[in-house]
């Protein structure tokens, strides 16, 4: 009996450590799971939600949605309101959109971007209805500058007046007497330039003509003043390079203008060596665009060397896209056709001198595994690119190449077949179309005419069309773009039902071709043009539903919100 109650007690101590271990362990799990759970919230939760919103997501499994759930740079959920709300923390930014239109940020397949930025701070002679209301702008304009200042710019359209008779040095001379004048027309394959800006150029009447240009003349053989395609070659050099500071500023203008615009990314075609200026900007963190920098198509072999291909570098600046040119403008009578002008029966156009030796660079470029992106407006200009592309291809195999014509304005129907059976991306400003409509048929006959601006009839051959706006030689506004494209109405309302209204193509359609088709012509339809799980989250909130309002109404529609990797970067007052 004795030794049993040793045993006894010690078993009652055992006991008594094994439950206070339990409860210990209890204890910790219990801890444990609060810190899990609290976690799994924090997890939960989102940076940005955005609820109560008509969101239209140009994501086929799911085109429609009620609200969307943001983490960090990417949108992780969409869905209904009672879906996403549970994602909502306290202390996390939330957005009532109050039923409004919310789509995929705008990607301009097609700009100018740090050209356009400067012409914000210059003169605006694109809707001057009168040489006398050009001249006078550009009077106003120069009071204002230091003499010597160079005057660039304008974007200017004499096809406003009556008669549409080209300007002249002459007319601007009185008025710019202390300052070099050299300011291009609105497509940019012409200028002006006053008598001072020739003078410094020393451009006279011993001057020669050049491939791919012209020098227009008057009846003695002297210079008028403008100078179409090449010829601006002999122009440019006297023109004083912008500072990086200057190119700061102007692109800090054309990022903050886009993002007012509901303008996410831009494809600039004409970075060059300017991507050190997006680096920069990048790096102070005022970018607010994502940028595709492309380079000149006779640069492939510097980036060769690099051992850079497409679309590489981060989703906010990239490289590897190399832009070249067949022709001129329509505008210029520069395109290039089969067939002469009706208003310039001598002339077919221009194939620019780059001709001559593209193939070869085409090819060059293509087996460096780089993106190529030929500028064509003519129908024998897209002929002859596509037939290249063509060559290219049965020469240099099979693979993802994803070849692009920029403008692709007046096509064969032959062409318009081979775009789709090429895979050929078609990156488009439909803008054009309405502006180009008042006085295209000056100058083309009707059989010509049936394939310009060809959106409904590329669309039917499964063409992959990128939307963009050329600005800074159009407007920069999306909504222009898509009123355009869906109604035709040229800018002078004389064809209220549309110019070539079989072209029209539904709002769905122009804003697909705004977003995924944009992403899809730079390779980045996994990363944007969609507001689904796992893309970059960019995306616009609109003051109207573009898909239902009359479409003769989108263009007075306005971004309200503008959003970039879950980001504010625009919000209307």
């Amino acid at each position: 009996m004795t030794c049993a109650i040793p045993n006894l007690t010690e078993k009652i101590k055992i006991y008594q450590q094994n439950q206070i271990k339990k409860m210990k362990i209890k204890l910790l799990l219990f801890l444990l799971s609060i810190l899990s759970i609290q976690t799994f919230a924090q997890n939960l939760a989102a940076d940005l939600v955005v609820i109560n919103a008509n969101v239209r997501t140009m994501d086929k499994a799911k085109p429609t949605a009620q609200a969307i759930a943001v983490k960090g740079r990417k949108i992780f959920a969409v869905g209904t309101n009672a879906e996403i709300k549970k994602f909502i923390a306290s202390n996390k930014k939330t957005i009532d959109a109050k039923g409004k239109l919310v789509i995929p940020g705008f990607n301009d397949s097609h700009v100018h971007f740090l050209d356009g930025g400067a012409g914000l701070a210059s003169v605006d002679l694109r809707d001057a209805k009168t040489p006398q209301e050009f001249v006078q702008r550009i009077a106003e304009f120069a009071k204002k500058l230091r003499k010597g200042r160079w005057i660039q710019n304008g974007n200017w359209d004499h096809e406003n007046w009556t008669p549409n008779n080209l300007p002249t040095a002459a007319m601007i001379d009185a008025v710019t007497p202390d300052n070099p004048v050299f300011i291009n027309r609105l497509d940019g394959h012409m200028s002006l330039a006053n008598s001072l800006a020739m003078k410094l150029a020393k451009v006279d009447k011993n001057t020669k003509d050049v491939a791919g240009g012209e020098i227009v003349r008057d009846s003695n053989g002297n210079p008028t003043g403008i100078f179409k395609d090449n010829a601006a070659n002999y122009i440019y050099p006297a023109i004083p390079e912008a500072s990086f500071e200057q190119k700061m500023e102007a692109l800090e203008a054309a990022t903050n203008y886009a993002a007012s615009l509901g303008v996410t990314s831009v494809q600039d075609m004409s970075a060059g060596t300017d991507v050190g200026v997006y680096q920069e900007m990048l790096r102070r963190g005022k970018l607010k665009t994502r940028v595709y920098a492309v380079s000149t198509l006779s640069d492939w072999q510097r980036w060769q060397r690099t051992g850079v291909t497409y679309a590489f570098g981060s989703d906010m600046l990239r490289v590897g896209g190399l832009k070249g040119f067949a022709d001129g403008s329509l505008g210029s009578t520069t395109a290039w056709f089969y067939k002469p002008y009706l208003d310039a029966t001598d002339k077919v156009g221009l194939p620019l001198d780059e001709m001559s030796n593209i193939k070869k660079q085409v090819s060059g470029a293509d087996k460096a595994n780089l993106q190529i992106m030929i500028h064509a407006i003519g129908d024998r200009a897209n002929d002859e690119i596509l037939k290249i592309y063509g060559q290219v291809e049965t020469e240099n195999g099979a693979k993802e190449r994803r070849f692009r014509i920029e403008h692709a304005q007046h096509l064969s129907p032959d062409a318009i077949k081979n775009f789709g059976r090429q895979k050929v991306i078609a990156s488009m400003q439909p803008f054009h179309a309405i502006d180009d409509g008042r006085w295209a048929h000056k100058r083309l006959d009707n059989e010509r005419l049936k394939g310009t601006y060809a959106f409904r009839s590329l669309l039917d051959n499964g063409v992959t069309l990128a939307f963009g706006t050329d600005w800074y030689v159009a407007p920069l506004n999306p909504m222009f773009g898509i009123y355009a494209a869906t109604t035709r109405r040229t800018l002078d309302d004389k064809n209220p039902n549309g110019w070539l209204p079989e072209q029209k193509i539904t709002v769905e359609e122009a804003v697909r071709a705004y977003t995924y088709g944009s992403a899809y012509a730079e390779f980045q339809e996994d990363e944007k043009g969609r507001i689904a799980d796992k893309q970059l989250a960019d995306f616009v909130i609109l003051s109207d539903d573009i898909f239902t309002i009359n479409p003769v109404q989108i263009e007075k529609v306005k971004v309200l919100t503008t959003v970039v990797a879950g980001k504010v970067v625009y919000q209307a007052k």
